[in-house]
């Protein structure tokens, strides 16, 4: 793994994986929070309008507050920083604003295709609906997709809709997300606070969802354990867990000798597995929230290259741009420092997140296709 200066900055474009440009290399982002990917200067320009105190006077120190504050080492801790950005995004000008820009640093990081996810009923404070929510951050998206294609890049983008863990609106989301898809609105989630809140509670809203064949993509794994995940594929029937990661509790290693690592899946991570459910994993986000704190607290702690390693359908996200000042580029470029990833594993990365697209099977194959002809060149 290359680097080519030792600015933290330059180092995060310029990272390369046998000589090629990591940020040049077509990727696919399951896992992005709308709130959670703004720009630092839009938080502020958004802020004054709004008249919403901020904590710092310029980009560049608000980027490092919301970098500080959600390096909390839990959940709970690192949700607080979007109390500031959901009090920017009240109006369909802001929305569509955000969403625009998301989308362009999204294509400017090499992804060709994303899902971004976000929760409604948090930006009606401001007089929207959440339907006439949904049409703004769906514009945003439409005239994001056209400012990268008249600079060269070409990227499509879905909604993700998400319901609140702790809040009573989850079957009204449910029924948001079934009107808007065939509007840009691919799939359900369940979001916020996680341990205490089970997937269970929202059955009403997830039988709806599969009785109408409507996809499901959960966070599960992240803030509590296996009785989560459990939770997120039989009471939600969830087809991608977010974050998962800490499935690998459900692993126990029997012997290792050497680099040779002998491990028992319990029942739960062999189901994972085996069934291909894809984990939507965002390592920084990982290390901020304490959800690898098992294993360690540092990269080279995660225990993404042991699921890798045996076989599990692992992607790479950032989660939240913002609170973990990153990139798809900076994601994938430390997991290559810290596992010493070839391209053909990185690779692996990006057709394991094509194939787990919400898209039907025919352009989740064209993605496919565009992905390994991008790694060819």
């Amino acid at each position: 793994m290359a680097r080519q200066n030792n600015s933290k900055s330059q180092q995060r474009h310029e990272a390369t994986i046998e000589g090629v440009p990591v940020r040049s290399l077509p990727k696919v982002a399951l896992h992005e929070h709308l709130d959670g990917g703004l720009r630092p200067g839009t938080v502020l320009d958004l802020a004054r309008e709004a008249g919403v105190e901020a904590p710092a006077g310029t980009a560049r120190e608000l980027g490092e507050w919301f970098a500080e504050q959600a390096n909390a080492g839990s959940l709970e801790g690192y949700l607080q920083t979007f109390e500031l950005t959901i009090a920017v995004l009240q109006t369909r000008d802001a929305l569509t604003r955000a969403a625009r820009e998301l989308v362009e640093d999204l294509a400017n990081d090499g992804a060709i295709y994303a899902e971004v996810r976000w929760a409604p009923e948090q930006h009606t404070s401001g007089g929207l609906t959440m339907a006439e929510a949904v049409e703004a951050v769906q514009e945003g998206i439409e005239l994001g997709e056209d400012d990268a294609e008249a600079a060269g890049r070409s990227i499509r983008v879905g909604q993700i809709l998400s319901a609140l863990r702790q809040g009573p609106n989850s079957l009204e989301v449910a029924e948001l997300a079934l009107d808007f898809r065939d509007e840009g609105v691919v799939a359900f989630d369940l979001a916020g606070p996680e341990a205490g809140y089970p997937a269970s509670a929202h059955r009403d809203a997830l039988d709806l969802l599969t009785t109408e064949f409507f996809p499901v993509t959960l966070h599960a794994g992240e803030a509590d354990g296996l009785d989560s995940i459990r939770s997120a594929l039989l009471d939600g029937r969830a087809l991608r867990l977010g974050h998962g990661v800490r499935i690998a509790d459900d692993l126990e290693i029997i012997a290792e000798e050497g680099e040779d690592v002998r491990v028992r899946l319990g029942d739960l991570a062999a189901w994972v597995r085996d069934r291909e459910i894809a984990l939507e994993i965002a390592p920084s986000s990982n290390m901020s929230t304490g959800a690898i704190s098992r294993w360690g607290n540092r990269i080279e702690d995660h225990p993404f290259d042991l699921l890798y390693q045996l076989g599990f359908v692992v992607t790479v996200n950032t989660d939240n741009r913002l609170m973990s000042r990153t990139t798809l580029t900076r994601e994938i470029a430390q997991l290559a420092d810290a596992f010493e990833y070839t391209l053909a594993d990185v690779e692996r990365f990006q057709l394991n997140a094509a194939a787990s697209t919400f898209l039907p099977v025919e352009q989740r194959e064209e993605l496919i296709d565009l992905i390994s002809e991008g790694f060819d060149r």
